[in-house]
C-alpha cells in the first residue's frame, strides 16, 4: 500500500501556508530532512511523525484518512430528497452526507401555502437565497418577507422556518453551519 507520506505533509504543509524552513523550526529538524521527506527519499520513526502532524495541526488517523480524491462535484444523481406532505414542502440535500462538513447546503421547495418544519435554537449560523417565488422567514416572533434574489443571514438564536404564503411554489438555497437539516 502506497501511503504516500512525503506527499501528504508537502500538501499539508503548503495549504497552512509554511515553508519547509518553517516545518524543520518547528519540529526541530533540518529543512534538508523534510525536503527528503516530502520527496519520498526518507522515512520518518514514528515520533518523527507524531512531532511533524502535530505541528502541521493534525494527528495520525485524520492525516492518514485524509481523502484526497473527495468528491467535489455533486449530480441530481447524488442528491436526497425529503418530502414533507403536510407542510407541504421538500429538502433536496445538495451535498450528500454533509453532515460530517462544516456546513449543509439544502434546496427547499415550498408549495403555495407550506411551510418548512420550525427549527429551534442552536449554534451557528444560517444563510438563505431565494432562488424563485416569495417567502417569509419567521425567527421567534418576528417575520420578514422575502422575494426572489433576496437573501437571509441569521445566527438561529430562537425557533425559525419559512411559510410560503403566495400562490405559487417557491424554491430557496439554505445553508446551515455547523448541519442542523
Amino acid at each position: 500500500m502506497n501511503t504516500d507520506i512525503g506527499g501528504r505533509i508537502k500538501r499539508r504543509r503548503q495549504k497552512l501556508g509554511l515553508t519547509q524552513e518553517e516545518l524543520a523550526a518547528r519540529t526541530e529538524l533540518s529543512k534538508g530532512f523534510i525536503s527528503q521527506l516530502e520527496r519520498d527519499l526518507t522515512s520518518p520513526s514514528i515520533a518523527t511523525l507524531m512531532d511533524i502532524l502535530e505541528a502541521l495541526g493534525t494527528n495520525v488517523a485524520d492525516f492518514f484518512a485524509a481523502n484526497e480524491d473527495e468528491k467535489v462535484v455533486f449530480t441530481p444523481d447524488d442528491m436526497f430528497v425529503s418530502e414533507d406532505a403536510e407542510l407541504d414542502s421538500s429538502v433536496c440535500w445538495l451535498v450528500p452526507n454533509a453532515q460530517k462538513n462544516a456546513l449543509e447546503p439544502i434546496l427547499v421547495t415550498i408549495q403555495a401555502g407550506g411551510s418548512t418544519y420550525p427549527d429551534d435554537p442552536h449554534e451557528g449560523e444560517e444563510f438563505g437565497y431565494v432562488l424563485s417565488g416569495s417567502v417569509s422567514l419567521v425567527l421567534g416572533l418576528r417575520r420578514f418577507k422575502l422575494r426572489k434574489g433576496d437573501s437571509f443571514c441569521f445566527k438561529p438564536a430562537e425557533e425559525h422556518y419559512l411559510i410560503n404564503t403566495s400562490s405559487r411554489e417557491a424554491r430557496v438555497i439554505w445553508v446551515a453551519t455547523p448541519p442542523s437539516f
